[in-house]
């Protein structure tokens, strides 16, 4: 059994994968919490160590960011043991493995503050040729590795381009493996870094016994990219590397990763969002790692109510589930959001105060969707 977790952290992003052979996956780290008591929000900290812990190890197989915004890297610099300075390397640091980041993590200019620091590891370690996957290479990355006497042909094992499978995860024995949709080289070929628009974006698929489940991993994201994505995978006829069965929402819940117009009571999709989120299977999930739902549109920041309404209709429409990290199981003291994986398929835990689960429902299995 696989399990994936996502950790009440406000309008923030961290997602761990346990799979069944002993790996850990760990998918943005944002530390948000303050020192106040009152803060509802997971001390992320205190959280994986203690995972670790029991686990009897102190290093993650892959740690990924999407991309170097602070709500998907706060707290990194802190956390983990960093390879390029003696400075970020006490006992007690977590170890990463295998450091997985988009290209322009590597070739933004002007980075400051956590972002510089990841940054720094980042091309440390692609220069030095182990410990890191980097996705995608567009020109700015060649050129990057040109001014240090690289090319592209001498780290060609640690690139890979969006429409291929990662290396080093395979159906066995990991049983899954991740189809990257982006970051596109051409979108990080301009001359300021968008983010959201080179950010990583991945499709995991799980296979246990006879069952297939299929998660998005999208972090922050647009409906342009999406569209884009979309497009792409249609024109080569991969519809299977659009569906899902878990499905974390871009952007904390924002109306900009389903469509052009916030909308009075409803986003509208755009045509090729609508027809992604259509790929969902009967019974699947809906993950936005936000704050609660506002009830009013006081605040402009995501979450935005409109959105969480769109994604409600979708949920409602597969017979599935729509839940947000901060509101659960309540909204004043929320928990991490537990999702198993095997031969049912993804099945939500419900959490009770105090962090016992329980199994509140099953999936229905995707008719005809096996390993056969």
């Amino acid at each position: 059994m696989h399990k994936v977790t996502f950790y009440p952290l406000g309008n923030a992003d961290c997602c761990k994968v346990d799979l069944d052979n002993g790996r850990k996956l760990l998918f943005d780290y944002a530390h948000p919490k303050s020192a106040d008591d009152e803060d509802p929000r997971i001390d992320l900290a205190n959280e994986l160590r203690e995972d670790l812990k029991s686990a009897k190890r102190d290093y993650f197989d892959v740690v990924a960011f999407t991309h170097a915004d602070d709500d998907h890297i706060r707290g990194s610099s802190e956390f983990f043991y960093l390879e390029h300075a003696k400075k970020y390397q006490e006992e007690d640091r977590i170890k990463i493995r295998e450091l997985w980041v988009p290209a322009a993590m590597i070739t933004e200019e002007g980075a400051e503050g956590e972002a510089r620091i990841l940054r720094t590891e980042a091309r440390y370690r692609l220069k030095n040729g182990k410990g890191i996957r980097v996705f995608s290479r567009p020109q700015r990355l060649k050129d990057w590795l040109e001014k240090e006497g690289l090319t592209v042909q001498d780290r060609e094992a640690l690139i890979t381009d969006a429409g291929r499978l990662a290396p080093g995860f395979t159906k066995e024995p990991d049983s899954l493996e991740f189809f990257v949709h982006s970051p596109f080289a051409k979108s990080q070929n301009g001359g300021l870094v968008d983010r959201n628009e080179s950010a990583l974006i991945l499709h995991a698929t799980f296979f246990t016994d006879s069952t297939t489940t299929r998660m998005w991993i999208i972090g922050d994201s647009t409906h342009e990219v999406l569209t884009d994505i979309v497009d792409i995978t249609e024109s080569h006829d991969r519809e299977d590397r659009l569906e899902w069965d878990i499905y974390d929402i871009p952007h904390h819940c924002s109306y900009l990763a389903i469509g052009p117009e916030k909308g009075e009571e409803k986003t509208e999709p755009a045509e090729k969002v609508k027809s992604l989120m259509s790929k969902g299977s009967r019974g699947g999930l809906l993950i936005g790692s936000s704050d609660p739902i506002p009830i009013n549109d006081e605040n402009d920041q995501p979450p935005h109510r409109q959105a969480a309404n769109y994604y409600k209709e979708v949920a409602k429409d597969i017979v599935g589930q729509f839940k947000v990290t901060m509101e659960h199981p309540k909204t004043s003291r929320p928990e991490p959001l537990v999702i198993t994986v095997d031969k049912f398929g993804a099945t939500l835990k419900k959490t009770l105060v105090g962090g016992v689960t329980t199994v509140i429902s099953r999936p229905a299995q995707r008719v005809g969707w096996t390993n056969d």
